[in-house]
């Protein structure tokens, strides 16, 4: 007797398969209102992990800035043959050895290696999709790590010029998020167009380039078209400081951020 009432209770207290369905039904419903958020999140921590690495630049550049009578370094903007020196993706030599800024194939950043004590800081969580992008296009057998710490672009307008002499630094561009490493022929790179109803970035709108126009304006991103991302990217500016601009047709962007002595 005392088996079947035992028995009973248990009974009572099982699941039902009805009972099942709905709390599945609920989980997978709460599920789908998460993920979207969650994914959020995380995009949103990749970028604040993007703008404290540009951060860090900033700081490299202006030590650099420091002990070199506020000249900026010598990344080959105007120098004869000048296309892949400071202009590629590369750190290291397979020996270990960093990249000299004057050899083909380098990256920007190696002109100031003697102030990074980590290539890391050079990285972008945002920009890995890039990366694998840029890897498979310039290289057979490809190793896409070795792009990984190349995710920032230099302004080459800049190019040993002594930032003493340049006034509002708030508002010149060192670097910003971009996935060729040297930013330089006027629209074709950069964010200004040429006036109302054109477009900035030309350089990425033809010759099957949509790929690496997505990989500018990355953080956050909102539509998969081809040339409309709905995201931002990362700016650092002159004296350190860095901010977001979200994507732009070029309307709101000034030369001068890029050229503020009017060299072109």
């Amino acid at each position: 007797m005392n088996y079947k009432r035992r028995l009973t209770k248990h009974a009572a207290r099982a699941f039902t398969l009805i009972e099942l369905l709905v709390v599945i039904s609920i989980i997978a419903l709460l599920l789908a209102i998460l993920m979207p958020a969650l994914q959020r999140v995380k995009e949103q921590a990749k970028d604040v992990s993007c703008r404290s690495n540009l951060k860090q630049v900033g700081l490299i550049i202006y030590l650099y800035l420091q002990d070199n009578d506020f000249k900026m370094a010598n990344c080959h903007q105007y120098a004869p043959h000048s296309d892949t020196k400071c202009n590629e993706y590369f750190w290291r030599h397979p020996n270990g050895s960093f990249y000299r800024h004057d050899e083909d194939d380098s990256y920007w950043g190696v002109a100031y290696s003697e102030y990074v004590k980590n290539t890391d800081v050079f990285g972008c969580p945002s920009f890995k999709s890039a990366a694998e992008l840029i890897a498979t296009d310039k290289l057979y057998g490809y190793d896409v790590k070795l792009f990984y710490d190349s995710a920032f672009a230099l302004n080459g307008w800049l190019d040993r010029e002594k930032t003493t002499i340049i006034r509002n630094q708030a508002e010149v561009i060192v670097s910003h998020d971009h996935v060729e490493p040297r930013i330089e022929n006027d629209v074709r790179d950069m964010l200004f167009n040429t006036g109302p109803g054109t477009m900035n970035l030309t350089h990425y709108r033809t010759g099957g380039r949509q790929n690496w126009y997505r990989g500018i304006f990355r953080h956050n991103t909102r539509s998969a078209d081809d040339f409309r991302t709905g995201g931002s990217l990362n700016i650092l500016w002159l004296d350190t400081h860095v901010s977001s601009l979200n994507e732009t047709t070029g309307d709101n962007v000034r030369k001068r951020w890029y050229d503020p002595l009017n060299k072109n």
